[in-house]
């Protein structure tokens, strides 16, 4: 993970007895997509290709909009939470916080 983070330029690394590692910026300024974008890639897909590459053709073109419209949210909400908002404790931004308070939020249909 820490090789993709750093192709990403999300994370810097050095060698030697004080060898380490750190993010090449303020978590602040990191969002959570940006490092899922780093290591998985695109944030939305259907079966590997992106929403707007797809290429539907008759009755099933109405389905791109609604892949759209998902890639959009996925994007907003992913991208509105930084590495500072994630850790355990600390207050997520109150849209995404209510997301969370439906109970079908946290059960599978």
């Amino acid at each position: 993970m820490l090789n993709e983070l750093r192709r990403a330029g999300l994370d810097v690394s050095w060698r030697g007895g004080d060898g380490g590692c750190r993010l090449a910026g303020p978590a602040a300024s990191i969002s959570i997509a940006d490092v899922i974008r780093a290591v998985d890639g695109p944030l939305v897909s259907v079966r590997g290709v992106r929403p707007p590459d797809l290429a539907y053709t008759g009755p099933a073109e109405s389905l791109l909009p609604p892949w759209i419209a998902l890639r959009s949210n996925v994007r907003e909400m992913l991208e509105g939470v930084s590495l500072a908002d994630a850790p355990a404790g600390a207050e997520l931004p109150r849209d995404v916080l209510a997301l969370t308070e439906s109970p079908s939020a946290w059960t599978n249909p």
